[in-house]
Formats: C-alpha cells, sequence, structure tokens
C-alpha cells in the first residue's frame, strides 16, 4: 500500500504550497508579533509575583522566557521586513523588468562590478525569498528548542523543591543531593549544548557517539524533540540555513550587550535602591506605586506628605515572616505544612468546618505574634502596634495598621522598622535588625471652624 506523502498528488500539492507559503508567513508573523508583545507585558508581572511569593525559579524561567520573548520578535520582525521588500521587488519587476545597465550609462569599470555583484534581478527576488522562508522556519525552531529548554530546567526546580520538602532527609543530605542535581544536569546540558553549537561533531565519531547516545536519548524525550527534530536536521544539511544561523549567533550578542548599556550621570544619586533618612523610594509610598511591575518594598504608608492625624502602615506578607513568628510561637507551627501548590478542585468533608474554627481561634495569637516581632519609631519615640490582615490596593495580603501621629511637628519625620532577619539558617535570627527607614512629611490640614448664621450677626455686632 503506497504511504500518503509518498503519492504524487501530496508532493505536487506541496510544491504548489511551498510557492505560495509567504501569505501564511506574514499573516502568522503578524499575529505572532502583536501576541508576544502583549505577553510580554502579562509574564513582566508575573514574574514580579513569582519573586514577591518567594519563587524565585519560576522568577527567573518568566525572566528568561521574555528575554528569549524579544529575540523571537526580533526575527520576526526582520522576516517581515524582508518579505516587504520581497514582495516590493515583485512589484518593481512586474513595472521595470530586470536591470538594464546599458540605460544607466555607467562607465565599463563600474558596469562590470555592479553586473558581478548584483547579477539578475530575478537573482535578487530568489535570495530574498530563500532567506525569508529560512528565516521564519528557524525563528519557530528557536521556540521549540526554549520549549525543551524550559521543560528541562522545570524539571530540575521540580527535583529540587521536592527534595526540599522531604522533611525527614537532614539539612547535609539535602545539601549533596541538591548539588548533585546541579551537577548532572549542568554537565550532560553543557554536553548537549556543546554537541549543538558544534552542529552534532559527538555524533560523527564512533566512540563519541557510543558515550553520547544515551545522554542525547534522554534529552531527546525530555526536550520533545519529536515535535521539531526533522527540521533541525533539514538545516543542518543545508548551506544557507547554516550560515543563518551562525550569522544571528554574534548578532543577538551584540544586541544583548547594547541592551545591558545604559548611563550613569552622578557618582551619588545613581543605585540607589531602599528608603533612608537621605531617599525616598517610591516602593514604600502606595500613591505612587502606579506601574503594573511596582509592588510594596518590605513596608510602605500612604503618601510621602501626610495631612491626617494618623499613619498608615502596611507591611506585606512573605512565607519568611511566617517562619519567624514560628521562632516566638512555636505552639503556632502546625504539625502539616499546607502550603504549597494546590489544586481548584475542592473537596469537603466535615474536618474542613472544624480546622477553619480552629485557624480562625489561632489567629489572634498569630497577630500578637507579628506585633512582637517590629517595632515601629518614628523618630526617637517607639510607637505601639495593632496589625490586622487585610490587602492592599494591588491585592496583595499583609498585615496594616494605624498610628497616632497628632503629636508630631510639622516637617519631616523618619519611620524606622525594627524586626527580624535571617542570615544563614533558622537559628541565626536576629530580632533588632534595623528593616526600612521610611522619610515623610506631616503637614496637619487647618479645620476651619463652621459658623452659624446667628453666631455671625453677634460676631458683627
Amino acid at each position: 500500500m503506497e504511504k500518503h506523502y509518498e503519492t504524487k498528488a501530496f508532493k505536487s500539492w506541496l510544491d504548489k504550497l511551498q510557492q505560495e507559503s509567504w501569505q501564511l508567513e506574514l499573516l502568522i508573523s503578524g499575529f505572532a508579533i502583536f501576541g508576544l508583545v502583549s505577553l510580554m507585558d502579562i509574564m513582566d508581572v508575573k514574574r514580579a509575583e513569582a519573586y514577591l511569593a518567594n519563587m524565585p525559579w519560576v522568577g527567573r524561567l518568566l525572566q528568561t522566557i521574555m528575554g528569549c520573548t524579544f529575540f523571537f520578535v526580533f526575527n520576526l520582525i526582520i522576516h517581515v521586513l524582508l518579505r516587504g521588500l520581497w514582495i516590493g521587488a515583485i512589484g518593481l519587476r512586474y513595472v521595470s523588468g530586470d536591470i538594464d545597465f546599458e540605460k544607466l550609462n555607467y562607465s565599463e569599470k563600474f558596469s562590470n562590478y555592479l553586473k558581478r555583484k548584483i547579477g539578475s534581478f530575478d537573482k535578487y527576488i530568489s535570495q530574498l525569498e530563500d532567506y525569508s522562508s529560512i528565516l521564519f522556519s528557524l525563528t519557530f525552531l528557536l521556540v521549540f528548542y526554549f520549549i525543551g529548554f524550559s521543560v528541562v530546567t522545570s524539571l530540575l526546580a521540580f527535583l529540587l523543591s521536592l527534595v526540599n520538602g522531604l522533611e525527614f532527609i537532614s539539612d547535609e543530605n539535602e545539601y549533596i543531593i541538591t548539588q548533585s542535581l546541579y551537577f548532572v544536569f549542568g554537565f550532560t546540558a553543557l554536553i548537549v549544548f556543546v554537541d549543538f553549537i558544534g552542529q552534532g561533531f559527538l555524533k560523527k565519531k564512533n566512540w563519541t557517539s557510543k558515550l553520547f547516545f544515551p545522554i542525547y536519548w534522554i534529552y531527546s524525550k525530555l526536550t520533545l524533540s519529536f515535535l521539531y527534530r526533522p527540521i533541525a536536521y533539514n538545516f543542518l544539511d543545508n548551506k544557507l540555513g547554516k550560515r543563518v544561523s551562525l550569522f544571528l549567533v554574534p548578532v543577538y550578542t551584540i544586541i544583548a550587550a547594547l541592551s545591558s548599556l545604559h548611563y550613569v550621570n552622578s557618582n551619588y544619586l545613581n543605585s540607589l535602591f531602599n528608603s533612608s533618612p537621605s531617599y525616598a523610594h517610591n516602593l514604600n509610598y502606595e500613591d505612587e506605586i502606579t506601574e503594573p511591575t511596582e509592588f510594596v518594598g518590605f513596608a510602605s504608608i500612604s503618601s510621602k506628605v501626610i495631612r491626617e492625624p494618623f499613619l498608615k502602615l502596611f507591611i506585606p506578607y512573605t512565607e519568611i515572616k511566617e517562619t519567624f513568628v514560628f521562632a516566638i510561637n512555636n505552639n503556632l507551627e502546625p504539625k502539616e505544612d499546607s502550603k504549597g501548590f494546590k489544586s481548584n478542585i475542592v473537596v469537603i468533608n466535615s474536618n474542613d468546618t472544624i480546622d477553619y474554627i480552629k485557624k480562625e481561634t489561632r489567629l489572634a495569637d498569630y497577630l500578637k505574634s507579628i506585633n512582637t516581632l517590629y517595632t515601629l519609631k518614628i523618630d526617637s519615640t517607639i510607637l505601639k502596634s495593632d496589625f490586622i490582615i487585610t490587602k492592599n490596593n494591588k491585592k496583595r495580603i499583609g498585615f496594616e495598621t494605624y498610628l497616632d501621629i497628632e503629636y508630631l511637628k510639622k516637617g519631616k519625620h523618619l519611620l524606622t522598622i525594627t524586626g527580624p532577619t535571617q542570615f544563614n539558617n533558622i537559628d541565626s535570627i536576629t530580632f533588632n535588625h534595623k528593616l526600612e527607614t521610611i522619610p515623610f512629611w506631616y503637614f496637619p490640614e487647618k479645620h476651619l471652624s463652621i459658623i452659624t448664621p446667628s453666631e455671625n450677626e453677634s460676631v458683627s455686632k
């Protein structure tokens, strides 16, 4: 029985389709550019949220995806420009035909040089067609390369988190296992990368191919290479494909280097990261956090200028704060840790209501520990806090309190927050570390007294 892809009708259909593929290329490139550019803003927000949620590996993965997305968009824009130039050249050929060097009336030296370098106009159109098709295919091949890279790194992150969650393993054994995972993944990934850069030179020698084949087989499964392997090897046997691939490597390197450049215009006013008596960071003031990717730092107040006789303070929740709570009140630490990834499929049983009531009754002790953890000062005066659990305007959960500042004089003041910090492990907690210093200005509004009409008449008399 003749296979479908070997029939003359199928081959004829492919020959016809490849002549008209430019329309699909432009359509897909346009949608892909629009989609990827829109997706970058969303990924930037999710990246910031991942770091805030104490999931740095998710943040790094999203940051890598954003970097690769930039190069995908760059490739597709170049492809659209080449296709536009190709369409323009075809339109010009319809009007003007081939290049007539005789009509240009150049000297013999220039005419011979241009004929040798340019050749026929049809050759130029053919070259534009080849480069456009190669670049389009290579762009989506890179997408699948990156998907494979993401699968491998996600698997490593999953195994590391799994090892980290095993409570019966000692810290020393956990360190040995995690370092072993890093070494195995790093070493084997480096071998695969070297073979990739060398365009398969480890597959050419008998002795290297025997050693490399098990690693190649495992990574071919992990990276889902069955989806794109034929395209990859079709590139390797094409001289133009190799040339374009090698050309893009230094181009990407130059773009990455140029994008990292920035101009430093002061010896003192740059690289300021945290608020201090001399610097007010916008992430400490809620009314100045306007960008979707901006989130509260360690703590925030409502504004730089406070006009009310009270000061609202918000400290966002992080997992390490709960660790500090357990350190000073181990009765609050549950027997089973419920943090981590959960399914949205909820199965309700009779114990859920009981557990919820127990948790509600223990929240008072939890908040009492939070109030104990942090010492709040305005200038040199210690103020008492009474935190509650709430969400700020960015829908981020945390602890909020209101401080009485009616006694303050007009002008600049400093809110200082001291509390616990962890240096190496849970045994190295320091409880009196200065965590945040937020400058603000207190200028209370003057409330005008309301005078009734009868009072106004008596005043005039």
